[in-house]
């Protein structure tokens, strides 16, 4: 006789625990919604698009009013260059940027997430392709669950062409920011664009392609290391998409003319359109979850229910922990709104903001760099007096021609034996030998500090100074 043979309870348990934590991928089908924050979706969409793909067509002076020139180490901002030496303007504009994203996270949420975000932005566009060449949601699914016909290939090859259209114009118009755009263009066409510039072009085009096409909520969920942290940034006075479940529970069908009081009902009717606009695929009335993005599009599609139903907007709505839990009403709710955390952020946000817009504006536009000449430190001329040779690097950052004057000071005797005058060209760089001589009899044996004056000739505001050594041997 056999005996019966029971598993384990650490095996079933093993398994038990594999199984709940493998989750099959299933692809989401996002139905399309109206509203209030869908009409501000699109409209950043707009927004972000024209300046994307716009930048790079505009002209200033003559040139691209947007560039970033790294062969020439330049970066062309319509009348401003900036060089490697203003790397601390970069600085600030990440520092800005992170302040932003934790001000605007501390008060509404994942709001950069749901509305301006590339990935939202992009996975929009490729998703109003897809209804408009395949159909809304219901007819997406079923044109996915037919069997291969010649009307199943000519639309999906539509819509992947329509896609790839739009994935190489967004990789060309990128690596158009880098390259003059017209002069790529050209090469283009001619199909005589370079190693690297064909390379951007199509990385960047097959990563639009990728992520906005299959990927799409992949990227906000395991991707971005935003939805990880998110949390650190929240506290009970954020607002946050929530559902009133204290409104809407116990939820169930019914007809729009059921007394739901009567029959025991809150407002939510169990539609599930909450869950079919979302494009994660979450369920908001389970609570908030990391993969919710904030775009709000369950918000329009609930407020759409319960208009046809002939209930009270806002079931599903932007509001806090603490107005939740507390009942408090939206003016104490946006009272809340100015706490600590959030004055903190914007009185930084706005002193380095101010700061920058400063520092840009009070800017000299000229830039020197003294280097010794190493080779020859210090000689002997033919006079008996100490000469020291130095090397100028001298940029002209102004979009303009300028002859800069140079002089030297500091020591008793000093003078120049080189020309004291050059003229770059508009945004030029010149390395300049410069000859010092002075009395190494009055100076006496070592180093003496000296300034070098550089200042235009037609402003004397826009002069520089710079500090080295004169070495008497």
């Amino acid at each position: 006789m056999k005996a019966d043979v029971q598993p384990r309870p650490q095996a079933t348990a093993a398994r038990e625990l594999e199984v709940a934590l493998y989750e099959v991928k299933r692809k989401i089908y996002p139905r399309a919604v109206s509203g209030w924050f869908a009409g501000w979706r699109w409209a950043l969409v707009w927004a972000t698009q024209l300046v994307f793909y716009g930048g790079p067509w505009l002209t200033w002076n003559g040139r691209q009013a947007v560039l970033f020139d790294i062969a020439e180490r330049k970066f062309y901002l319509f009348g401003l260059v900036f060089w490697p030496q203003d790397i601390v303007y970069l600085t600030l504009l990440l520092i800005v940027s992170a302040l932003s994203l934790f001000l605007f996270t501390a008060v509404a949420g994942r709001l950069w997430c749901g509305y301006a975000c590339p990935q939202t932005v992009y996975t929009e566009i490729f998703l109003w392709i897809e209804r408009t060449i395949e159909g809304d949601r219901n007819a997406r699914m079923r044109l996915d669950r037919e069997p291969w016909t010649a009307r199943k290939v000519r639309l999906k090859a539509a819509k992947h062409g329509a896609w790839i259209a739009v994935a190489l114009w967004t990789g060309f118009t990128f690596v158009g920011y880098f390259s003059p755009i017209r002069e790529l263009g050209q090469a283009v066409l001619a199909l005589s664009t370079g190693p690297w510039e064909t390379f951007w072009i199509l990385f960047y085009a097959f990563a639009t392609y990728g992520n906005a096409g299959f990927m799409r909520e992949q990227v906000c969920i395991y991707m971005c290391p935003y939805a990880r942290f998110q949390s650190a940034m929240f506290d009970r006075d954020t607002l946050i998409i929530t559902y009133d479940r204290a409104r809407g529970e116990p939820r169930g069908p019914r007809s729009r003319h059921t007394d739901r009081k009567a029959a025991g009902l809150g407002d939510c009717v169990d539609c599930g359109v909450c869950v079919q606009v979302c494009p994660t695929g979450i369920d908001i009335r389970d609570g908030l979850q990391y993969q919710c993005i904030g775009c709000a599009a369950c918000v329009d599609g609930c407020n759409q229910v319960m208009d046809r139903m002939g209930y009270p907007r806002g079931l599903i709505r932007y509001s806090t922990q603490n107005a939740m839990d507390l009942g408090l009403t939206r003016a104490q709710m946006l009272a809340r709104v100015l706490r600590p955390r959030v004055l903190v952020y914007t009185a930084l946000l706005a002193a380095i903001v101010v700061a920058a817009a400063l520092g840009i504006a009070l800017r000299v536009p000229l830039k020197v760099d003294v280097i010794r000449d190493r080779a020859a430190l210090a000689r002997e001329t033919e006079d008996g007096r100490i000469e020291n040779v130095y090397r100028l690097q001298i940029m002209n950052t102004a979009e303009r021609p300028r002859t800069f004057e140079i002089a030297v000071a500091g020591q008793p005797t000093l003078e120049l034996a080189s020309p004291a005058r050059v003229a770059l060209g508009p945004t030029e760089v010149r390395a300049v030998a410069v000859r010092v001589r002075a009395d190494g009899g009055l100076l006496g044996a070592g180093t003496h500090r000296i300034e070098f004056h550089v200042r235009a000739t037609d402003d004397a505001s826009v002069a520089v100074l710079e500090k080295s050594v004169f070495l008497v041997r």
